[in-house]
């Protein structure tokens, strides 16, 4: 293969980047990592510039679904611990799709566990979509509701939805080896249903399942011949309570290569930094900001992600702007000084008693729970079957393998959001 840079200099004369090249790209030694993202770079910049699209999850229904997905925290069977409840009000979709916009987000994600909908779960949705579009008219709505039968997606075409997304996951040929409740073609077909009713097909992948290089590859080629116009790249979240609870396969390095991949092969495509990023990337999640050019704002459906404001920190460090907004410096500086006065009427509501506290130790400080308001900001510290909540992507006892913290708030909850 010539130099990464040379590559994607012929990738943007006209001639796409070969399989063979997709193989070079994914194992390329550690040594090679910033030429390698740079050339990715070069193609990121030529079709999208410095801006990032930022993206913005409500879960609309969560947990038992009957799928069963080796990966997903809320397949038939799961024992994580996950926050479980049937569809939203209308009026708490909006609000909560609300808040995904006050950080900076331009297209909204409403997602609903289950193998698909009913006709009357598309009139739910689509009244969602019609009240959100009504308060935020230039707000994209980006549906993902399961496996669609006839008509379905024409109703929420109609409705205002502009996309819908349903990613195909994991190579056809390693499909079997994490679902038997569906198939792979079951997945193409929904995709092909959307792109016909004129949805903009988001659809992507799932990495860190067990599969080899050339599986990756065999599922980038895929997302090409459904024409995904939005790829997500989800790095493999281990739930506990799942089949793949403590798998831990992926190195930030081969993350940042996967993402390359991707690039080269779909050039012109959005590229998404979606759920695992944090326990995956970690320190990197930055320079794939070169890479790709969107991201999902703070939690996902079951789990947690970082902070906003270090979501909104990654993109003004990098010197990117935010699709839809005039400053995203502006934006984050005016979403931390929001956060920083939340937390101080917080402080001042809340007095304290230094007195000696068992549980604490000696002279600390113990809130009155009683003179802090019932709308406060609190944080959950146990899991339903009252084990401690663990930290965002915690290691297992120094085994290396990084565990999701459960998301607690936002959707489904009586606290706020994570945007």
């Amino acid at each position: 293969m010539d130099s990464y840079l040379s590559l994607a200099e012929r990738v943007l004369s006209g001639t796409p980047a070969a399989v063979s090249d997709a193989r070079a790209i994914l194992s390329s030694p550690d040594e090679d990592l910033l030429d390698l993202v740079a050339a990715a770079a070069r193609l990121r910049r030529e079709h999208f510039g410095n801006r990032v699209k930022v993206n913005y999850l409500v879960n609309l229904k969560s947990g038992l679904c009957p799928e069963d997905c080796s990966y997903c925290s809320q397949r038939l069977g799961s024992e994580a611990e996950i926050l479980k409840y049937s569809w939203l009000p209308q009026a708490e979709a909006r609000r909560q799709a609300e808040f995904g916009l006050a950080g900076g987000a331009s297209r909204v994600c409403l997602v609903a566990s289950g193998r698909g909908p009913s006709n009357r779960d598309v009139e739910r949705v689509s009244g969602m979509v019609e009240e959100i579009k009504s308060a935020s008219p230039d707000v994209e709505v980006c549906a993902c509701l399961g496996f669609l039968r006839d008509g379905q997606a024409q109703r929420l075409k109609e409705a205002g939805v502009d996309a819908y997304n349903h990613n195909l996951n994991t190579a056809e040929s390693h499909y079997a080896d994490i679902c038997s409740t569906h198939t792979f073609a079951d997945r193409v077909d929904t995709v092909d249903k959307a792109r016909g009713a004129g949805l903009s097909p988001c659809s992507g992948l799932i990495v860190g399942m067990g599969e080899t290089n050339d599986q990756i590859i065999e599922t980038i080629e895929s997302l090409k011949a459904v024409d995904s116009d939005s790829i997500p790249v989800n790095f493999l979240i281990p739930f506990d309570g799942t089949p793949l609870e403590g798998t831990n396969t992926l190195t930030p390095q081969h993350c940042l290569r996967i993402l390359c991949a991707v690039r080269f092969l779909c050039p012109d495509r959005e590229l998404r930094i979606a759920g695992g990023r944090e326990m995956h990337l970690r320190s990197l999640q930055p320079m794939s900001l070169h890479v790709a050019n969107s991201l999902f704002l703070g939690d996902y459906l079951t789990s947690e992600g970082q902070a906003a404001e270090e979501d909104l920190d990654m993109i003004v460090d990098g010197g990117f702007e935010i699709v839809g907004t005039d400053s995203a410096q502006q934006l984050r500086d005016e979403l931390k000084a929001y956060r920083a006065a939340q937390q101080a009427a917080f402080d001042s509501a809340a007095p304290v008693d230094t007195k000696r506290d068992e549980t604490r130790g000696e002279g600390t400080t113990a809130v009155d729970a009683e003179s802090v308001p019932a709308s406060a900001p609190t944080a959950a510290t146990t899991l339903p079957c009252g084990k401690p909540l663990p930290p965002v992507g915690h290691e297992a006892d120094g085994s290396g393998v990084r565990i999701p913290t459960i998301r607690r708030r936002g959707a489904g909850t009586e606290l706020s959001p994570n945007a």
